[in-house]
């Protein structure tokens, strides 16, 4: 049984909140989608802000910066961003608890979800042809994992170049491309009430769905690793 939230405009910083404490203090397994946020800059747990991040600038702007608790990249994300996140025990998914398999295991999912040849992973990334839809991030802990993605609907080059420096590493695959030629908004491809539709109805074809909420969820104490910067 697949533990199921969806839930709108949640603001990030309570999303990584939330989905941190579901990783360390439950064992069910769970979906949530979140369909945007307010505009913040995320950075993964070992990113270094002044290598990544346009500091004083996001401070003018008031734009939180915001260390997660997972690995991966810094990303910039706003209303326009649609977060999915999976949570699972060993006992609830049948795959290796490495980086790689769990990446195979969501583009198997998202395969069925796009229905497009064109759609795959390249190094941490979903692309559609050689451009960018979605980046991942994950946590590994013994016999737990939880992976999310950022979808982006749409972006804003503007701010992306404003906010965010361009990384010293990058994935190969980019070829030093700018953000504008670099990423693809799906919007160019389905509503955004189409897009979630399209998750949930494939959610149904590998899980059996058990709606909830976060009232739903026992409040537990919990060591956070998520914190604004």
């Amino acid at each position: 049984m697949l533990n199921f939230i969806h839930t709108k405009k949640l603001n990030i910083y309570k999303q990584l909140k939330l989905e941190e404490a579901l990783l360390k203090n439950f064992d069910k397994p769970f979906c949530i989608i979140n369909e945007g946020s307010s505009s913040s800059v995320i950075l993964g747990i070992s990113n270094n802000i002044s290598d990544l991040v346009e500091i004083e600038k996001a401070k003018e702007d008031k734009i939180p910066i915001i260390k997660r608790f997972t690995a991966g990249g810094c990303v910039f994300v706003d209303k326009n961003t649609i977060f999915v996140t999976f949570i699972f025990s060993k006992k609830s998914l049948d795959i290796t608890f490495f980086p790689e398999p769990i990446l195979r295991w969501a583009e198997n999912f998202y395969k069925k979800v796009f229905e497009i040849e064109n759609f795959k992973l390249i190094e941490n990334d979903f692309v559609i042809d050689d451009k960018k839809i979605a980046g991942n991030a994950m946590y590994i802990k013994k016999d737990r994992f939880l992976l999310h993605t950022s979808f982006l609907m749409d972006f804003d080059d503007k701010k992306m170049k404003k906010y965010l420096k361009v990384p010293k590493i990058a994935p190969k695959y980019r070829k030093n491309r700018s953000h504008e030629n670099f990423l693809s908004p799906l919007k160019e491809k389905y509503s955004k009430e189409d897009f979630i539709q399209k998750i949930k109805t494939t959610l149904k074809d590998f899980f059996m769905i058990k709606d909830c909420n976060f009232s739903d969820i026992e409040s537990r104490n919990t060591k956070f690793s998520t914190t604004y910067l």
